[in-house]
């Protein structure tokens, strides 16, 4: 492996890690789809074009790993240690009122159909245009633009009405 792959992939780990946890809703479970996504890419290097978009390439075989992830497996129950880690020195109600907006964010999201989720990821959260989504999810142009389209309508949506915990605690926007 050449020293600039290796440090192309080092530098892609935040970025592989955010679009794993988009995909799976869960810290631990993209920990372990980013540290699969990296094994299978190291074991098949040689199929990586030099020169071209090492990013899509990657979160191409994330995606792929991750439908084979779901397609093997059973129930198992989540947990996420850091939602449930506590910020020192933060403002409550700010730091609160965040992690509530960011929740429902993160439900709504969850409720995309995958393809959906996967579009939205990489375009607004990963800035990649829709050529590069496209070529990384091995889809054509004009369905990105499709799925992108649905999917923020329908993350709109879900976001529109209040959650039920803010309504109920009288919280507002």
């Amino acid at each position: 492996m050449t020293e600039d792959i290796r440090t192309e992939l080092i530098q892609l780990l935040p970025r592989l890690r955010s679009f794993a946890r988009s995909l799976t809703g869960a810290v631990d479970q993209a920990d372990d789809l980013v540290q699969t996504g990296i094994e299978k890419a190291l074991r098949n290097l040689d199929g990586y074009t030099p020169g071209t978009r090492l990013d899509a390439w990657m979160f191409r075989i994330l995606r792929n790993a991750w439908i084979d992830t779901i397609r093997t497996r059973r129930e198992t129950v989540e947990f996420d240690a850091e939602a449930a880690d506590t910020l020192a020195g933060e403002d409550g109600r700010t730091t609160s009122e965040a992690r509530l907006h960011l929740s429902e964010v993160r439900r709504a999201m969850a409720g995309l159909p995958e393809e959906q989720r996967s579009v939205l990821m990489l375009v607004c959260v990963e800035g990649m245009r829709y050529r590069e989504v496209a070529a990384a999810l091995d889809i054509p142009e004009g369905t990105v633009m499709s799925r992108l389209s649905r999917a923020r309508l329908a993350l709109a949506e879900r976001l529109k009405d209040k959650p039920e915990g803010a309504q109920q605690q009288g919280i507002t926007r």
